[in-house]
């Protein structure tokens, strides 16, 4: 990092003010918002200025869900899978010969793409099951360390392969709590019972203080919907604005009344939806011969319902995605293009759904450029709000408690 912080960001561009501003930074937050019209009236003093003209000014940027430990793995694969099942099952396979080098090896690498394209927060789901044991969460408390400073890093507790399916998986997933993971994690359509798995996960939840961050209804199937118990357990336990559901594609398949009923609950409920668009275009609507589906969440139909919703990577280059770059942005445009978000509102609305709007769903609530909040954003080289989720530009600063990141 740079020997010495910033104390003005100058002339950035706000594309939520829609302005040009002056971004004054003391002890590491943000101590005030200014236009820079207004600089020649506020910028006296000796302060460091970086000249930020040229650039769009955002919270740092936030991955809401990725699997560091199963990323890169294509290249161990005999064949792409064809199915969710598959993909499960390949990746399943590949386990055994799992070490903790390789998996620290590929989640660093995974991090620092995310790192390079300015994300400040990031949550990870980390496998936790009898065949890995605890490998994948040591690594990544590891990482944690060693990225203290530059990004601030949450760990799912994640049982792939089932929790009641697995014997030990339980007890795995209570010393993964212990050790420290930051939420449990859930994947009710991967064990022998999906009410008694999410029994289990929000139980723990309770007990631990920790939120929930679950995959759920991933498929095109319209009768899989795990969302609605999950929308009864949150309210049984207290745990409204605290549950996360990935995929949610299920809700796309449902008729337009139901599906807004359910939407409508999921507001009241507070649980936010991660969409993960690479992910959910790439396995789902295999089984229709014409007239595919889209086969992710109606994202539109969940944002009229007030719902919080949020989209992320979730895997980079294995059997379930076999493309990716880490970029939150890459996904900003996939997710413009296959849910019609094609106006201005639209793209400020998804830079959004991967900054201020994201970081609330992970339980922090001052990711924002405004006074008191932490002078952790990005500088992006672009003129519009329009421009940097079009072009995604790679010429990006950095920028944590006002210093800039090498």
């Amino acid at each position: 990092m740079d020997r010495e912080p910033f104390g003005i960001i100058a002339g950035a561009y706000d594309p939520f003010r829609r302005e040009k501003i002056d971004i004054y930074v003391r002890n590491g937050l943000v101590e005030r918002v200014v236009p820079a019209a207004n600089r020649a009236d506020s910028a006296a003093g000796d302060s460091r200025v970086l000249d930020a003209s040229g650039y769009v000014a955002t919270p740092g940027l936030v991955e809401t869900h990725i699997h560091m430990d199963k990323a890169f793995l294509s290249e161990r694969l005999e064949r792409p899978a064809a199915t969710l099942g598959e993909a499960i099952e390949m990746t399943a396979a590949l386990k055994p010969g799992y070490t903790l080098a390789d998996v620290t090896a590929r989640s660093r690498r995974a991090l620092e793409r995310s790192l390079s394209f300015g994300v400040s927060l990031l949550r990870a789901q980390v496998e936790i099951d009898p065949v890995l044991g605890l490998l994948s969460l040591e690594s990544a408390l590891a990482l944690k360390a060693e990225f203290a400073g530059r990004m601030t890093l949450q760990f799912v507790a994640f049982p792939q392969e089932g929790i009641f399916n697995q014997p030990g998986a339980a007890r795995l997933l209570r010393e993964a709590i212990r050790l420290g993971a930051d939420a449990v994690g859930g994947i009710p359509y991967n064990d022998r019972d999906a009410g008694e798995h999410l029994d289990f996960v929000f139980r723990l939840a309770a007990e631990a203080g920790l939120p929930v961050d679950l995959h759920l209804d991933f498929s095109d199937d319209p009768m899989q919907l795990a969302i609605e118990d999950v929308i009864v357990r949150t309210l049984e336990y207290g745990l409204e604005g605290r549950v996360c559901v990935g995929h949610l594609t299920s809700l796309g398949s449902v008729p337009p009344d139901r599906a807004r009923r359910i939407a409508e609950h999921l507001a009241k409920a507070g649980i936010h939806v991660f969409t993960l668009p690479a992910t959910d275009l790439y396995l789902n609507g295999r089984g229709d011969t014409h007239a595919v589906r889209r086969g992710i969440a109606p994202v539109g139909l969940l944002l009229d319902a007030g719902v919080n919703v949020c989209f992320g990577t979730n895997n980079l280059r294995n059997a379930f995605t076999p493309f990716g770059t880490g970029d939150p942005l890459d996904i900003a445009l996939l997710l413009a293009q296959t849910s019609y978000m094609g106006t201005e509102a639209d793209a400020a609305r998804l830079l959004g759904m991967c900054t201020d709007r994201a970081a609330t769903a992970l339980g922090i609530d001052s990711w924002a450029l405004r006074p008191g909040a932490p002078a952790d954003f990005a500088l992006i080289r672009a003129d519009s709000v329009q421009d940097l989720i079009y072009d995604r530009p790679r010429e990006r600063l950095s920028l944590r408690g006002g210093r800039l990141l090498a």
